[in-house]
């Protein structure tokens, strides 16, 4: 797996996996949205309440990292939360986007420590 510019690659364990409050249906339609949006390169990490049984909290929150300048990050930012409230229902999804002219925030810092790749797991299924 190649790893993002700065960042060693972070393998999720087995027991991340299992701790994670989403369906693999859910999962997997979040890679799919993601790649059909950002490009097959693009890498999505669920990051924050979602990777802990114990803490509640209905939201999703992604970090999508795309290898790609994008244009109007934004925009496809806004693009994926849209499609995937569609696909998952109405719940309330936060989606970060960097790609390598992004200027990293601490927001962005966290998710990429501590969230568990998605698209990883998804080919490992």
């Amino acid at each position: 797996m190649r790893a993002w510019p700065g960042q060693p690659p972070r393998h999720p364990t087995s027991l991340e996996f299992r701790r994670m409050r989403i369906l693999p249906q859910q999962r997997d339609a979040i890679v799919r949205t993601t790649t059909e949006l950002a490009g097959v390169g693009a890498r999505v990490h669920l990051f924050g309440s979602r990777l802990h049984d114990h803490l509640r909290g209905g939201d999703i929150d992604l970090l999508v990292q795309c290898p790609q300048p994008v244009s109007r990050p934004v925009w496809l930012a806004a693009q994926i939360t849209a499609r995937l409230q569609r696909a998952l229902g109405e719940r309330k999804i936060d989606v970060l986007l960097i790609d390598p002219a992004t200027v990293l925030q601490p927001v962005h810092r966290v998710a990429q420590a501590e969230g568990v790749e998605l698209t990883l797991q998804a080919q490992v299924d």
